[in-house]
């Protein structure tokens, strides 16, 4: 009888929890080697450990307790291999799935945490890397549409593009040119998604800041082609706007945080 162990002594062995074993018995995917016939305590035995393997690895992978009910009653490798194929799979999918949500966070995340540090009245030449985003189809606009109401239109056809709209979305302007003359209008909208084949590429980028609603840039336009004037920089386009702050992260629409940035390069000198 040394080797028959109380429930405790076996949950201490097998690591798991004693309330759990009493669970897997009562719904009959693990019982126990006997009960006192007195006072009904579970007794195990040390052998049943490997009749516990089966039950543990199968739960940690999720497999359903009504599933591994019904394979420790009939099963073999074929049962198996097909089980297992089939939790591969669906985890597979959740491991996209949760690699999607990772992008969203960190893509919202690096944007809202920029727009705690800067100055949002400031023009500047940047550094800025590599970006990779969705660029959207040439945005045709009807008489009076703005950035809003244009931007609404893909969201109904967001399946038709396979775009993921909870990905930041940012305006693509052709040039500072049409920047300024219609803000509210972008050329293209983009979504700020890793897996997008867009990429924008690393250099210096003449980079603004502005608050107020979508398509309100107030000065920033001319705040933006003054300063390239004055240090004699090339815009050769196009143009960027990424709001760091917006709906997801206020409810004041004043507080809206957009930074505007375009590649420049320096003017060469006559002589």
């Amino acid at each position: 009888m040394d080797d028959i162990l109380s429930i405790q002594e076996f949950s201490k062995i097998s690591g798991i929890e004693s309330s759990t074993l009493r669970y897997w018995d009562d719904i009959g995917i693990f019982t126990p080697l006997k009960r006192h016939p007195d006072n009904n305590y579970r007794y195990y035995s040390s052998e049943q450990l490997l009749a516990l393997n089966f039950v543990t690895v199968l739960s940690d992978l999720e497999i359903p307790l009504k599933t591994i009910a019904e394979l420790r009653k009939d099963r073999d490798p074929e049962k198996l291999l097909a089980l297992l194929e089939k939790q591969e799979h669906q985890m597979d999918m959740e491991m996209r799935r949760l690699r999607q949500r990772y992008s969203i966070i960190h893509a919202r995340r690096e944007l809202m945490n920029l727009g705690t540090k800067v100055d949002a009245d400031s023009v500047s030449v940047e550094h800025l890397e590599d970006k990779a985003m969705i660029l959207w189809p040439r945005n045709t606009y009807k008489e009076g549409e703005n950035f809003i109401q244009s931007l609404s239109s893909y969201v109904a056809e967001t399946g038709e593009y396979h775009i993921n709209l909870s990905f930041p979305v940012a305006g693509y302007y052709d040039s500072i040119a049409s920047f300024a003359k219609a803000p509210d209008r972008p050329d293209h909208f983009l979504s700020i998604d890793p897996i997008g084949t867009y990429t924008r590429k690393a250099g210096e980028y003449l980079v603004g800041y502005s608050r107020g609603y979508y398509g309100d840039f107030g000065d920033l336009p001319e705040r933006m082609s003054a300063y390239a004037k004055e240090h004699s920089l090339n815009i050769p386009g196009p143009v960027y706007a990424t709001y760091l702050w917006e709906e997801i992260s206020t409810m004041d629409e004043s507080r809206y945080l957009a930074q505007c940035y375009t590649a420049v390069s320096r003017k060469r000198s006559k002589g």
